[in-house]
């Protein structure tokens, strides 16, 4: 199906709004016209027209969705999907689900990175840095016990743990992975309840390291993503919405 038949599925938006209403409308143009990953969308000026909106509005949509690997640019060439967009039909929004998708598809190359990451502090961290690993996690599970923001915490814990490998690669390597996925304010999975579940696991996490334990650590940061990645399903099937 061409690009200008694809804008058939466009109509102008009554309410102007300049963001859940674009995004919803951009997938259903994507899943009514059939359009798949590999293929162009329609140019940014179509788009815009046939809502009725600005090009920066248009512009705007297009950017969050490359922030969440839904589509990639190509200069001069135009916008391409690389990702499936399927439309919710029921209680989760359409955004919502995306972003969930989205982060499952970044946790598949963290859980790589991660396992990998453990297996080398276990081998390599100084006596003092087991020490510290163990510090930064109960600082981390107290921030969270009281409720209060819990992510400068956090931080420092897995930073810690990407130090002791020896190669500073990773930290960065995993923080811009972290950093590449756009989240909205008010996504569910910006939101400090988000996650909760897996601190817990953080403890068993710290103890393997600081006793050199390499497969208990490993099976803990397995552990973990689990637990991360089932919230994530779960929020996305509309099982929790918060």
């Amino acid at each position: 199906m061409s690009r200008e038949t694809a804008l058939r599925y466009l109509e102008p938006l009554e309410n102007r709004t300049r963001n859940v209403a674009v995004l919803d409308a951009l997938a259903e143009m994507v899943e009514r016209a059939g359009l798949g990953i590999g293929d162009r969308l329609p140019p940014e000026i179509s788009l815009a027209t046939s809502l009725g909106v600005g090009r920066s509005t248009i512009r705007e949509a297009l950017n969050r969705w490359e922030g969440l690997g839904i589509i990639r640019r190509r200069r001069g060439d135009g916008t391409y999907l690389a990702a499936r967009v399927q439309t919710s039909r029921g209680l989760v929004p359409t955004m919502v689900r995306l972003e969930g998708e989205a982060l499952l598809r970044l946790m598949e190359i963290r859980r790589t990175l991660e396992n990998d990451v453990v297996r080398k502090a276990v081998a390599k961290a100084s006596t003092t840095q087991r020490a510290e690993i163990s510090r930064l996690c109960t600082l981390l599970l107290k921030e969270v016990d009281a409720g209060r923001p819990w992510r400068t915490a956090d931080h420092a814990f897995h930073q810690a743990i990407y130090d002791a490998t020896g190669n500073p690669m990773y930290g960065q390597l995993l923080l811009n992975l972290d950093h590449a996925l756009e989240r909205g304010g008010s996504s569910p999975f910006a939101a400090d309840a988000f996650g909760l579940d897996s601190f817990p696991i953080h403890r068993d996490l710290a103890d393997a390291i600081l006793i050199g334990d390499a497969p208990a650590a490993i099976d803990a940061i397995n552990r973990l993503l689990d637990t991360v990645e089932a919230e994530v399903r779960a929020i996305i099937e509309g099982g929790k919405l918060g």
